[in-house]
C-alpha cells in the first residue's frame, strides 16, 4: 500500500526509477532473445534424429506463416490484453516451443506445433518490443533506444549458440541449450507482467495506448508513406542475415571450422559498436550511412565465398558482417518509424516486423533447398547479390 498526493492509501504499483524500468525491460528482452539464436542450431538438432536442411527449411516456413499471421493480429491482441501482458504470453509460448524442440526425436505433428508456437511468440515479441519503447522515449531519442534494444536482442541470440557449443563441449547435448533457454523465457514473461504498471507510469504521453491493430486503411496508409522503402529493405536484409546465420553450422562444418567462433566474434562486434554508437543518429544523411554499412555487409559475404578454411579470414567475415548488418539495422528501424505517418507509427513497426520475419524465416526454405541440391557456394552468391541490392536501394533513397 502507498499513499497518493491526497494522503489516501492506494494499491497502485510502487513507482520505480526510470533507470530501473529500462534495465528490467531490456533484461526481459535479452532473456527471451536467446530463443531466436537457437534457431541457428536447428540443423544440428535435426541432424540428431536424421532430418536434413530441407526439413529445417520447412519447419521455419511453418514458423514464418505463424509469424506473419501473428504480426498482423498482434495489434488486436495488444489492444485486448495490453502490450506488456501480450509480451508475457508470447514468452510463455516460446518457452513451450523450445521445450518441445529439445524433447522431440521424430518429425511429426509436435515438431510442427513447436514451430507454430515459436512463430506466434516471436511475432509478438519482435513487433511489440519497439512499440512499447515509443511510449517511453521522444522521437529524437529513437535511434539511441532502438539501438539499445537491438544490443540486448543481439546479445541474447548471439550468445545462445555459444551456450550450446559450451554445453556440448562439457558433455551435454544441444537439447540442453533449448531447456535452459526455455527457463529464461519464463523469467522474461514474469518481468513483462511486473512492468505493466511501471511503464504506464513512466509513459511520456499519459493518454491510453493508441490503437495498434492493422486495418485495410492503415495498411494502405503505410504503403503510401515513405516508410515503405525501409519495410522492403528489411525483408531483403533479413534474408541475407538468415542465409548467413541460420546455416552457419553447416558452412563451418563443411570447412572444418568452429561455428562458435563466428557467433562470438559477430556478437561482440555488434554489441560493442552498437553501444559505442548508441547516440549516433545516422549522420546528416542516414540512408547514405545505411548504404555504406550494407556494402560492407555484402563485401563480407564475398570474402566468405573465397576464404575457405582460413581461420583469420573466418573471423574477419564475422567482424565485417557484424559491422555491416549489425549497425545498419537499428538505423533502418528508426528510419521506418520516422518516415511513418504519426497516426500509423505502431502499424508501421508491425509491418516492418512482418516483412522482417518473411525474410528471416522464409528464406531458409530456399537456402535449405539450395544447400541440399546445389551446394553452399551458389547460396552464398545469391546472398551476396541480395546484400548489394539492399545497399543500392538505400543509396538511391539517399540521393533524393
Amino acid at each position: 500500500m502507498i499513499r497518493n498526493k491526497m494522503g489516501v492509501e492506494s494499491t497502485t504499483h510502487p513507482r520505480i526509477s526510470r533507470f530501473l524500468l529500462f534495465f528490467l525491460y531490456f533484461l526481459a528482452i535479452f532473456l527471451q532473445a536467446g530463443a531466436y539464436g537457437l534457431t541457428f542450431m536447428l540443423p544440428r538438432l535435426f541432424d540428431s534424429f536424421g532430418a536434413n536442411e530441407k526439413i529445417v527449411g520447412w519447419m521455419l516456413l511453418v514458423t514464418t506463416v505463424a509469424t506473419i499471421v501473428t504480426v498482423y493480429f498482434s495489434g488486436h491482441l495488444s489492444d485486448l490484453f495490453g502490450r506488456l501482458r501480450t509480451l508475457a504470453g508470447a514468452c510463455i509460448a516460446i518457452s513451450v516451443s523450445l521445450y518441445l524442440y529439445g524433447s522431440l526425436e521424430v518429425v511429426g505433428i509436435w515438431l510442427v506445433t513447436a514451430s507454430l508456437l515459436l512463430g506466434f511468440g516471436w511475432g509478438l515479441t519482435y513487433s511489440l518490443g519497439p512499440i512499447v519503447l515509443t511510449r517511453l522515449v521522444r522521437a529524437d531519442e529513437r535511434v539511441r533506444f532502438f539501438t539499445l534494444i537491438s544490443v540486448f536482442v543481439m546479445m541474447g541470440f548471439g550468445l545462445s549458440p555459444v551456450l550450446a557449443s559450451v554445453l556440448e563441449g562439457a558433455g551435454y547435448s544441444v537439447r540442453d541449450a533449448f531447456y535452459v533457454t526455455a527457463t529464461l523465457c519464463i523469467i522474461s514473461a514474469t518481468l513483462f507482467f511486473f512492468l505493466d504498471d511501471p511503464i504506464k507510469t513512466h509513459a511520456i504521453n499519459p493518454r491510453p495506448e493508441a490503437p495498434s491493430r492493422i486495418t485495410l486503411n492503415a495498411l494502405s496508409g503505410v504503403v503510401a508513406s515513405r516508410s515503405l522503402l525501409p519495410i522492403v529493405m528489411i525483408c531483403i536484409g533479413a534474408s541475407v542475415f538468415a542465409g548467413m546465420i541460420n546455416f552457419q553450422t553447416v558452412f563451418a562444418d563443411a570447412r572444418g571450422l568452429d561455428y562458435a567462433n563466428f557467433f562470438l566474434t559477430y556478437t561482440i562486434t555488434v554489441v560493442i559498436f552498437r553501444l559505442v554508437l548508441a547516440r549516433f543518429k545516422g549522420g546528416q544523411n542516414p540512408y547514405r550511412t545505411i548504404a555504406l554499412l550494407q556494402y560492407v555487409m555484402g563485401l563480407s559475404i564475398v570474402v566468405f565465398i573465397f576464404s575457405g578454411a582460413i581461420f583469420p579470414l573466418y573471423l574477419m567475415v564475422a567482424f565485417l558482417f557484424g559491422i555491416g548488418y549489425g549497425i545498419s539495422y537499428p538505423i533502418l528501424v528508426a528510419m521506418a518509424a520516422n518516415d511513418a505517418r504519426e497516426d500509423l507509427g505502431a502499424q508501421t513497426l508491425q509491418l516492418f516486423a512482418l516483412t522482417y520475419f518473411v525474410g528471416i524465416f522464409g528464406f531458409p526454405l530456399i537456402a535449405g533447398w539450395m544447400i541440399v541440391e546445389v551446394g553452399t557456394r551458389p547460396l552464398l552468391i545469391v546472398i551476396a547479390i541480395l546484400a548489394m541490392m539492399e545497399a543500392t536501394l538505400a543509396l538511391r533513397r539517399s540521393m533524393r
